[in-house]
């Protein structure tokens, strides 16, 4: 059997493609740096004096990075209804992105504070600063920079995981190629463009991370 290829009908709606790209993009990055809010909250509050409060980060990392996300979002945009709580297809999506990035975050974030030695922060005690401002100059910073390429990573990771939204319908690339497929029925040149789609997404966002890396921390990210 042979199979003729025609990217017309690709081409034809390459522009409905693109803008599904910003919408995977967005999606991306409100996940990104709400799940960097809640990886540093989450260093701190694991660094707590108050055990419960320790033992609940431990076990939201746990949950979240011991259930696929499939399930998390389900969880989300399916089950709360049940309690009261509705959410439309964007704002589930952001949420679980951020939850899910939030948990690896946590655990990256507090690999890099596990690396400071325990002697500068004495000494930033012993220049009388405060323990926010010792976290925040002598722990966070030096922290982030070390791990910043892991971090960067699983961002990356978090941007491809947006394709997974489409099974609440949210507006992203893979929902707009899923459409587009079932009106053109021309599954290998949809699939094959958005392939090359989220590949320049990804060059795009390491290319972003890279000039932040070399403006914040002056660490070259290859």
């Amino acid at each position: 059997m042979s199979y003729s290829l025609d990217f017309s009908a690709v081409y034809d709606r390459l522009p409905e493609l693109l803008f599904a790209c910003l919408g995977t993009v967005g999606l991306a990055t409100a996940g990104m740096l709400l799940a960097t809010v809640i990886g540093i909250a989450g260093v701190v509050a694991r660094r707590s004096r108050f055990k419960a409060l320790r033992w609940v980060v431990i076990a939201f990392v746990e949950l979240i990075r011991n259930t696929p996300f499939l399930v998390q979002i389900f969880f989300i945009f399916f089950a709360l209804p049940q309690m009261g709580i509705r959410l439309n297809p964007t704002v589930t999506a952001v949420i679980a992105l951020a939850l899910n990035g939030g948990a690896y975050a946590i655990e990256i974030i507090r690999g890099g504070v596990d690396a400071i030695s325990k002697g500068q922060v004495e000494a930033g005690l012993a220049l009388g600063l405060h323990r926010a401002q010792i976290f925040r100059h002598i722990i966070l910073k030096p922290a982030l920079r070390t791990v910043y390429p892991s971090l960067t990573s699983q961002f990356i990771m978090l941007t491809l995981t947006t394709s997974v939204c489409t099974s609440i319908a949210a507006y992203e690339l893979t929902s707009v190629a899923q459409k587009i497929e079932s009106d053109t029925f021309r599954s290998f040149e949809v699939y094959f463009s958005i392939t090359v789609l989220y590949l320049i997404i990804s060059a795009l966002m390491m290319g972003v991370f890279a000039l932040i890396s070399r403006l914040s921390f002056n660490y070259p990210v290859k």
